[in-house]
């Protein structure tokens, strides 16, 4: 393949861009704020599903603790409402009268295994609470800092994104002029090599592979013709011949 000596140069140039574009594109995908955001969004996920638990237990504590409240009230009631008819002397009959009383000796112990209960509802919906508190403050203080790392993540992509459109419209600048045929072996060798497609002989050494040239193949290329587009016979990248070459 035939290229004139700065066309090739060029190619170094494009090189370079490409590079770069390619640092800034892995840059772009590793971003260390959007991989501890996307791990603190699976952790906030857990949270989440704890604190919706959490949150079904104290609305099933709650429930249960009216029902707790609701049967001491009326179990206290119909205390009152039999004491006060034995008060008021409405119940005359000895025999009445005294299964009254046992009533009211085991309405009072009714009362206290009901306070018990109610009691343990009462400790368990506080425990609960407590858990759910915790919880939704731990929730929060993610959510605070997953606001930081989205703002953090998205001021680094856009500084990114604004300097590869750069790159992007300096690379068309570059490449404009280049032979077709030149730049799409250079594209190919760029898929096939790891980002790399042209690489400069400099110092006996191609700066592709880091292999240093034979003093027979420097004699070769030495003798081509400056428009001659040299391949290296390790990694067969695009070879452009340099002022440092050492040819």
């Amino acid at each position: 393949m035939k290229a004139d000596a700065f066309s090739q140069l060029r190619l170094l140039d494009l090189q370079e861009l490409d590079s770069r574009a390619d640092q800034l594109r892995h840059q772009l995908a590793t971003i260390p704020e959007a991989k501890e955001l996307a791990a603190l969004e699976v952790e906030r996920a857990d949270l989440d599903s704890q604190a919706r638990d959490a949150r079904i237990l104290v609305e099933d504590l709650n429930r249960e603790q009216r029902r707790a409240d609701a049967d001491v009230e009326q179990v206290k009631a119909r205390r009152t409402r039999d004491q006060q008819r034995m008060d008021q002397g409405l119940v005359s009959n000895p025999k009445d009268l005294e299964r009254m009383q046992g009533e009211l000796v085991s309405l009072e112990r009714r009362i206290t295994s009901l306070e018990d209960t109610e009691l343990e509802v009462m400790e368990k919906l506080e425990t609960a609470q407590a858990d759910l508190d915790e919880l939704q403050a731990h929730l929060e203080n993610l959510d605070r800092r997953a606001t930081e790392l989205r703002a953090a993540r998205d001021k680094k992509a856009g500084e990114i994104d604004a300097e590869l459109a750069d790159v992007a419209g300096r690379r068309k600048t570059t490449a404009d002029g280049l032979a077709d045929d030149l730049i799409t072996l250079y594209d190919r060798l760029r898929q096939q090599k790891n980002g790399v497609g042209a690489a400069p002989l400099r110092a006996r050494r191609c700066g592709g592979c880091s292999l240093e040239l034979t003093a027979a193949d420097l004699s070769v290329i030495a003798k081509a013709p400056s428009d001659e587009v040299i391949r290296c016979e390790e990694c067969n990248r695009i070879l452009v011949r340099t002022s440092e070459s050492g040819v």
